[in-house]
């Protein structure tokens, strides 16, 4: 499981022009899942997500977690964070798991979000064409792969 966190301002997430989604000052999730990943993948990668410590405190510091600062998630399913692009130049998505694998690991991995923030997780919708906006803030990006956590 891939996931790309983005600190923002503001997110939101419209499909067919209809907005779906909004956040105010909280993380932008964007969540990638392969065949080899499992509930084990979701929970260790959810408790770090909302455990990194990359809001800034009272110092300038960044200090403080989502948790912390009773900010906001907007989780969004991406397979293209599993493309392979060794060969040519069109990616290949070959890693990235097939909605009756991805599907109930997004859901999950909605679920176990909210109840460790003991709030709402805003999402977008599974395998639509979305348009994601963002105001990034700092700009802040960390990439995680709970196959490399190691």
């Amino acid at each position: 499981m891939r996931a790309v966190i983005q600190r923002v301002s503001r997110a939101s997430v419209t499909i067919g022009g209809k907005l779906k989604s909004s956040i105010g000052k909280g993380l932008l999730v964007l969540v990638g899942i392969e065949d080899a990943d499992a509930e084990e993948d979701i929970e260790w990668l959810c408790n770090k997500i909302v455990q990194l410590r990359i809001f800034d405190d009272s110092n300038g510091v960044m200090n403080l977690s989502v948790i912390d600062t009773r900010g906001s998630i907007l989780a969004v399913s991406q397979f293209t964070l599993h493309a392979k692009t060794k060969k040519g130049n069109r990616p290949s998505y070959i890693r990235a798991a097939q909605p009756d694998l991805a599907i109930p690991l997004y859901n999950k991995f909605i679920l176990r979000i909210s109840e460790l923030t003991g709030r709402e997780t805003a999402t977008g919708e599974f395998g639509a064409m979305m348009e994601v906006e963002l105001i990034n803030d700092g700009p802040v990006t960390i990439i995680i792969d709970t196959k490399t956590k190691e």
